[in-house]
């Protein structure tokens, strides 16, 4: 039974702008705390006492209280969107249903089992499921896992730093890669939008009938 995806693509595109918004808050407070660090605080006694008191940890908190609200409706959507994929095309889906949400957490497959659930269901999605892949199609799940892979190993590899030695070269550091994974995160959400529509769009015309169903 086909079921309408367009509400969920709205609640998952709203938090995708939310989040990107808490990684610019997030981009200016860290870029704050390593102004003062390789500045006024080089010498402080205490770096990680005062970088405490700069307000950074409160907009992390907001930032990832955000990735795991999107996260959640993100998966929701997935579900939504796959269970349309089943009446279309079901034999194009290569993986059982429970890894719509192991396939984020499980270690190892989580590094590109996300990525092939979401070809699957795009596959199912256009206009001739069975028919060949097109050059290029999946460029934007591609940039999109890309960004997101590589922006959460970049953030984890920040946040483990920053727990790490309170000293300024190492406080240093870590801000340098919470940066780099608060940019990439912001282009993966970017890109994340782009696909939730997509892929919602193809499926709205679908079931529409502007499209004919296999």
């Amino acid at each position: 039974m086909l079921r309408n995806p367009n509400g969920l693509s709205i609640a998952v595109v709203s938090l995708l702008g939310a989040a990107a918004v808490a990684d610019v808050g997030s981009l200016i407070a860290t870029s704050a705390m390593r102004a003062e660090l390789t500045g006024p605080l080089a010498d402080h006694p205490d770096p990680a006492g005062y970088a405490g008191t700069l307000g950074a940890a409160a907009v992390w908190t907001a930032q990832g209280l955000l990735l795991l609200a999107t996260a959640v409706v993100f998966i929701v959507w997935m579900f939504r969107v796959r269970g349309n994929a089943d009446v279309w095309a079901p034999d194009l889906q290569r993986r059982a249903k429970g890894w719509m949400i192991a396939g984020w957490v499980v270690p190892i497959v989580s590094f590109w089992f996300p990525r092939g659930l979401i070809v699957d269901i795009w596959r199912a999605s256009r206009a001739e499921p069975y028919g060949p892949d097109r050059r290029g199609e999946f460029v934007l799940i591609n940039l999109w896992w890309l960004f997101f892979l590589v922006g959460r190993i970049t953030a984890e590899v920040g946040a483990r730093m920053f727990d790490g030695p309170a000293t300024v070269d190492a406080l240093v550091e870590a801000t340098g890669w919470i940066l780099a994974g608060d940019a990439l995160d912001i282009v993966a959400a970017v890109l994340a939008i782009l696909l939730v529509r997509r892929l919602t769009s193809m499926q709205h015309l679908k079931a529409n009938g502007m499209i004919p169903a296999a």
